[in-house]
């Protein structure tokens, strides 16, 4: 009942799935050819037509795989699959590096070509960041050798901290529990139950520190080693492309967050002193509710209609469309053993669908959650009526409709609150916000310093851990108690643990923020801005991040815009102190 069907991808290992699986091999075998006779504009639309198959049947593969294993990380069929897909899939590397060498020679003839051909045109914004990316490219054996590589590299190591922190256990008060379901006490109302729980979690992670700390080693050495051999500057740079994003947005993003920390301090070191510390505020407490008799925990089927009502209230198809995802089975819901943890939306524009994980555990965080998740499900509708080829957006706008969404269910049910209501609704949203922007931070500060020790040294899970306390002291402060801090937030947090997205922090806090500042107007235009926000949403995939900005009257290279975004995340603070004192 709680669990997601994935039948409409396909119903099981069968023989549809290994003829889909045999076809994908065949096209990639056939686009090869293809690679080799590129010649004009005719070749090109063809080009991006066989691309299409492809993107279509490698996402449905793909998609069917990677789900199963995300709820079951020792499913061993899903393994066995996942396996000989990366293979397939690795054939393409070799037609894309010629294809980029063959787009850049032709660049001059592309400008008349995206005037005298539909598709050539509809493809522009991605064919001409082939053509700005193609001085990284490599030799197409070179980068074929590469991903092929990466299977046994990367790829493995990724899979070994997933597994190793989905199935790695302990005994906490006579039950067996897993990473998830002690990082779900958290939210606890016994602040013994919180103390414990933390304990064993930290407990936990000593009897795999030393595997994962060679799984991050080895994916953060890999990616500065293809780095250097493609000619990036750096890693940040990659991500910054890859991203669209400017150097100069990203300075302005992170020196507000910089420039608030001692406001953020301030709410710590007070949501500290209510729960009785005079230290700042423990880590097992962050996400522990002040009026602890007040809260209260919602059923999934309580969650049901507190979503759809609030997005009502912006928009009838963003509540039809989490309608439809409660009626149709796109979500799973519940923890359980070898599920990752975390949560995350997996868009399906193939077959114009979602599908969302989570670790729901009831509390009001989780709804929010929900609604975050629902957010990226609204955003690929947005996008599902795009060519395939055209419906992928970069990371900092990827968390722009997914935490507008959080903030249509915070707003929305804060209207009517009472004062004890107030305080539980603003406590998660500062919790949130919190976490987008000092904790974000401090992840960011983590990973810089990790590529720039890792380019000359082995990080070994001592090294790491202090890493951590250092990031965590530059931007916690005081705010938090120094002796609680958790030095293994690079261990739980997968994100740290893919070579092709790396720095997957800073986009949250683009993707929050920005989100905040669509809101603004939301909340000053009214009804008129749903239209300028779904167009927002669909400009998403084919524009930098700082043109779809734009669209909203928007700079995101200034620091005054993110300053006045923060500004809010401020006053709730204030809000919080002034109902709790």
């Amino acid at each position: 009942m709680y669990t997601w069907s994935l039948n409409e991808l396909y119903q099981g290992f069968n023989d549809t799935f290994k003829n889909d699986l045999e076809k994908l091999s065949t096209l990639l075998d056939a686009l090869s050819t293809s690679a080799d006779a590129l010649d004009g504009k005719d070749s090109l639309e063809k080009w991006l037509k066989d691309n299409q198959t492809i993107a279509t049947l490698s996402n449905n593969l793909g998609s069917f795989v990677s789900l199963r294993l995300s709820t079951n990380v020792n499913d061993s069929e899903a393994q066995k699959y996942y396996g000989q897909i990366m293979n397939i899939a690795s054939k393409n590397a070799r037609p894309q590096a010629l294809f980029s060498k063959w787009i850049y020679k032709v660049r001059n003839d592309f400008k008349t070509w995206v005037n005298e051909s539909d598709i050539i045109k509809e493809h522009e914004y991605i064919l001409q960041e082939d053509i700005n990316n193609a001085a990284y490219s490599l030799n197409e054996d070179v980068e074929s050798a590469i991903v092929r590589l990466k299977i046994n590299g990367s790829s493995a190591w990724t899979q070994l901290q997933s597994h190793l922190t989905s199935n790695t256990t302990i005994e906490y008060k006579g039950e067996t529990h897993t990473m998830t379901s002690l990082r779900n006490l958290a939210y606890d109302k016994d602040p013994v139950v919180r103390k414990e729980a933390y304990d064993k979690e930290l407990e936990l992670y000593t009897k795999i520190e030393d595997s994962v700390a060679y799984a991050l080693n080895s994916i953060k050495g890999e990616v500065i080693q293809t780095n250097t051999m493609r000619g990036y500057t750096s890693p940040l740079q990659e991500t910054l492309l890859d991203s669209r994003l400017s150097e100069a947005t990203l300075n302005a993003l992170l020196g507000a967050i910089e420039n608030a920390l001692p406001d953020f301090r301030r709410y710590f070191k007070h949501k500290g002193k209510l729960l009785g510390h005079e230290n700042g505020l423990p880590w097992q407490d962050l996400f522990a509710p002040y009026e602890v008799k007040e809260t209260k925990e919602y059923s999934i089927e309580d969650a049901k209609p507190m979503i759809i009502n609030n997005f009502k209230s912006f928009a009838d198809d963003l509540a039809e469309m989490a309608d439809t995802a409660f009626k149709d089975n796109w979500i799973d819901w519940e923890p359980k053993a070898g599920k990752r943890g975390g949560a995350f939306c997996a868009n399906l524009p193939q077959i114009k669908e979602s599908r969302v994980m989570l670790n729901y555990g009831g509390s009001i965080s989780d709804i929010v959650t929900l609604a975050h998740e629902l957010g990226h499900a609204y955003h690929g509708m947005m996008l599902q009526d795009n060519s395939i080829l055209n419906t992928g957006y970069s990371m900092p706008v990827a968390e722009t409709a997914s935490t507008f969404c959080e903030n249509i269910v915070f707003n929305a049910s804060l209207k009517d609150a009472s004062d004890e209501e107030k305080i539980m609704l603003i406590e998660n949203v500062l919790q949130d916000n919190t976490q987008i922007t000092v904790d974000i931070l401090s992840r960011f500060k983590f990973e810089s310093e990790v590529f720039k020790r890792r380019a000359d040294d082995f990080l070994d899970a001592t090294t790491l851990k202090e890493i951590m306390r250092q990031a965590q002291a530059d931007t916690y402060g005081d705010g938090l108690d120094p002796e609680t801090y958790n030095p293994y937030m690079w261990l739980c947090k997968g994100h740290y643990y893919s070579a092709g997205r790396n720095f997957y922090n800073f986009p949250y806090a683009f993707g929050g923020l920005f989100a905040l500042g669509l809101y603004a107007q939301y909340q000053k235009e009214g009804h008129d801005f749903v239209d300028k926000y779904r167009n927002l949403l669909k400009e998403t995939a084919t524009a930098s991040c700082e043109d779809v900005a734009k669209l909203a009257g928007i700079d995101t290279t200034d620091i005054k815009f993110w300053e006045s975004s923060i500004d809010q995340i401020v006053s709730l603070i204030d809000q919080y102190i002034a109902l709790t004192s």
